[in-house]
């Protein structure tokens, strides 16, 4: 893969570019920080007409393969562009996590340690289709003191662009530098390539997307990387559950924004509650144009009752379907649940359903997922829902951060020391 000399010397421009501009934003003060992010909310409502024009025009030469839950994200209507700016808002009244300092104690010497947090640097973050990832995580940068390079899908191109310069504008009224934040507006893929081997100017690349994405950054990485990754996301209905509250939650999970990372794709039932619980749920998720592929036992619960459903294949239990589309299985009891999502979960979300708080608590306990939730739907494992504001997506790598990862997890801590002379002697 080859990279023209003219995008690669723009790439060079833009990651020198963004590291002056953290210096200079690392110097702020909380108060300058949170000003500047008021700056880019209220440059973003004056902007409001281009970026919605520039969406638009990127939906309507969005192709027809692009399928309908990636143009469902690709959208910006004018409620998600207040959402998207609600959001930014909400970034400037959190606490500074740069304010942080951490003692540690007072060593035997009189040695005073603490830790304090610091920004990461340069930050790159790589996505498709989502344009209010490129204000929110923006935001998120800003409060925490780190710039930030965006490159964004070719589908999102124009609507990218017009938020960048939004935000970008938005700094400059602040008297900030506005390099702060860098988009990369050259589609070409190579230069995905190069931000990802950019050793030394690139201090954290946090890519947002699917299996194709995930692959491409796995194969070609150098700087650290964080995934954000598929969301295979699974509801078990136990033996002990409120059936009402499990027909409920399941259908959130699935239908309320199907084309979501958080969203179910696949529905665990306890053998012993198939039969009561199936037929009524498999109901309402038909009534919502959902398609079951099921198991063979699940399977022959639904077509007694009458609701139509598909064989599932080995391929279902591990597919994200960003869509009206939900795997079903019968299990033999907590195990069996279990044993299912360790095999084809991707570490993201993972709800049970059950009045057994001992079942709960060890479903809470050994499923490894970013979010576990007990008798609550998966749609909550979001920055926003779980109280930190604006995500820049949901962490899948088990690092120092896993699930949302606000303006915190975009900050490290470094040891401080004070004395008063001490000098270490011999060993």
């Amino acid at each position: 893969m080859v990279v023209r000399s003219g995008a690669m010397a723009t790439l060079d421009r833009l990651l020198s570019d963004a590291r002056a501009a953290q210096r200079s934003l690392a110097r702020l003060d909380a108060a300058q920080r949170t000003a500047a992010l008021l700056s880019v909310a209220r440059s973003l409502d004056a902007h409001r007409e281009a970026i919605l024009a520039a969406n638009a025009e990127d939906l309507r030469l969005a192709p027809e393969s692009l399928g309908a839950a990636m143009r469902d994200r690709l959208a910006l209507t004018p409620a998600r562009l207040d959402g998207v700016i609600a959001a930014v808002r909400e970034v400037a009244a959190m606490p500074d996590p740069l304010d942080e300092e951490r003692p540690l104690g007072t060593r035997p010497n009189g040695l005073r340690v603490s830790r304090r947090r610091i920004p990461l640097g340069v930050v790159a973050v790589i996505y498709e289709a989502r344009p209010n990832v490129t204000a929110e995580s923006a935001a998120l940068t800003l409060r925490s003191g780190n710039a930030v390079v965006l490159r964004g899908g070719s589908e999102a191109l124009r609507s990218n662009a017009a938020l960048a310069d939004a935000v970008r504008a938005g700094l400059a009224d602040a008297g900030l530098d506005p390099n702060a934040v860098c988009l990369v507006r050259d589609p070409d893929r190579a230069l995905v390539t190069e931000l990802l081997q950019a050793t030394g100017r690139v201090d954290l690349a946090i890519p947002r997307g699917g299996h194709a994405l995930m692959d491409f950054v796995d194969a070609h990485a150098r700087v650290p990387v964080i995934r954000h990754g598929a969301g295979v996301c699974h509801v078990y209905v136990d033996r002990a559950a409120d059936l009402a509250m499990a027909g409920d939650i399941t259908l959130n999970a699935k239908v309320q924004r199907p084309g979501v990372c958080n969203a179910a794709e696949t529905l665990l039932v306890h053998r012993a509650v198939a039969d009561a619980l199936l037929p009524a749920l498999g109901g309402r998720l038909q009534a919502a144009g959902v398609e079951l592929r099921a198991d063979e036992a699940a399977l022959e619960v639904l077509r007694r009752a009458g609701v139509p459903a598909h064989a599932a294949t080995e391929r279902d239990w591990d597919t994200e379907f960003l869509g009206l589309v939900l795997a079903v299985r019968c299990v033999d009891d907590l195990d069996g649940a279990l044993a299912h999502i360790a095999r084809h979960g991707t570490e993201h979300s993972a709800a049970i359903v059950t009045a057994d708080a001992e079942a709960g608590e060890r479903f809470l306990r050994e499923v490894t997922a970013s979010c576990v939730l007990l008798n609550a739907s998966t749609r909550f494992n979001d920055g926003g829902e779980l109280g930190l504001g604006a995500e820049i997506g949901i962490s899948t790598s088990r690092m120092h951060a896993f699930g949302p990862m606000s303006a915190r997890e975009l900050t490290a801590e470094k040891f401080v020391v004070r004395g008063d002379g001490q000098v270490r002697g011999a060993a």
